[in-house]
């Protein structure tokens, strides 16, 4: 007999994305019964808010997942690794939001407006994977254009909040910029250098190729996510002084011809996509306008003139909401209407 309620664990529920959760299944009327907030020796003790009731934060341990029917993970990789496995055991279905599992050619990896029915796998390993907050975004503005035409290379270049590397992150930013103002020594710690007033062409390590894990994260998971390897990609990521909500320079080459009004019209009707271009009233998709929504938002929709089959676009998505925790959740929902 198919449940009313299910019963929650989120790990990682004192973090940004997993604050971001509790809010979104709150929203959303998730049809939660019991819900277990797990979390760090460092964040274990603490009381958070969900639909009203104070609930107290527990330690992340094996035994935390006994009778939990869904898992919303996002406590970092190497958590991920470790207790994911455990809670899949314990019959608890996983929906990770870390890079652990993306790759995996066990583990679903799934953007629920592109390949919901990938899904349908997480049998083999209980394990679902959320991709990477800039793929998502990016994925679910393409995927309507590769069904179409069919898309052969992708350039995208990022500018992605600080948000993205969580809450310190966000209070170095803040903090480097009162320095500057106040006249004051800056300080660094998340960022290798001064993020206030800059840009930073790097986010995660350097690989042998010259690429960060970020770029080739984009490369790998879009052929993963899109079910097509022959799609090239190739991405440069970079940090930008904004607080929340990722934008993307893309440019993309097609098989067949598109004009730039049929890109805006299929768009129109994608799921989840909002396009938001009038240049001529100076409208298009501006990170403070992206942060707090659900969508993924599109502009500056073109043709590229330097080839015959070209568009380019401007993408712009809440990368907390949309790039993580709301696109767990989404997968959630379809997991109870689906398959549980």
């Amino acid at each position: 007999m198919k449940k009313s309620k299910y019963n929650i664990a989120i790990a990682g529920a004192t973090g940004m994305v997993g604050q971001e959760m509790i809010k979104i299944l709150e929203e959303r009327k998730f049809p939660v019964d019991k819900i277990k907030l797990l979390a760090s020796e460092r964040s274990a003790g603490q009381y958070l808010e969900f639909n009203g009731k104070r609930e107290k934060v527990h330690l992340l341990s094996e035994e935390t997942f006994e009778g939990i029917d869904i898992g919303l993970f996002s406590p970092g990789a190497s958590v991920s690794a470790v207790y994911a496995p455990k809670a899949a055991k314990a019959g608890c279905v996983v929906i990770d939001n870390t890079s652990q599992f993306r790759m995996d050619p066990d583990v679903p990896l799934v953007v629920p407006e592109v390949n919901p029915k990938a899904i349908a796998q997480y049998k083999k390993r209980n394990i679902i994977a959320n991709p990477n907050c800039s793929t998502i975004q990016m994925v679910a503005a393409l995927k309507p254009i590769h069904d179409a035409v069919k898309i052969k290379r992708i350039v995208v270049s990022t500018y992605q909040a600080v948000s993205g590397a969580g809450k310190e992150a966000m209070d170095e930013l803040s903090g480097q910029v009162l320095s500057i103002y106040g006249q004051k020594e800056i300080t660094k710690k998340v960022f290798p250098h001064q993020i206030a007033f800059n840009c930073i062409p790097q986010i995660d390590m350097f690989l042998e190729n010259g690429y960060t894990k970020e770029e080739m994260k984009m490369a790998h998971e879009t052929k993963k996510i899109m079910e097509d390897d022959s799609i090239k990609v190739t991405a440069t990521t970079v940090r930008v002084p904004v607080f929340n909500s990722h934008s993307e320079s893309v440019n993309i080459e097609t098989e067949k011809k598109l004009m730039a009004n049929e890109v805006k019209k299929l768009l129109s009707k994608a799921p989840g996509v909002k396009v938001v271009d009038d240049t001529k009233n100076r409208l298009y998709p501006m990170p403070i306008d992206a942060s707090e929504t659900d969508e993924v938002f599109v502009g500056r929709i073109r043709e590229d003139e330097s080839i015959p089959n070209g568009i380019n676009m401007w993408i712009v998505s809440d990368n907390l909401r949309k790039g993580a925790a709301l696109n767990a959740v989404q997968i959630a929902e379809i997991l109870i209407r689906e398959y549980l």
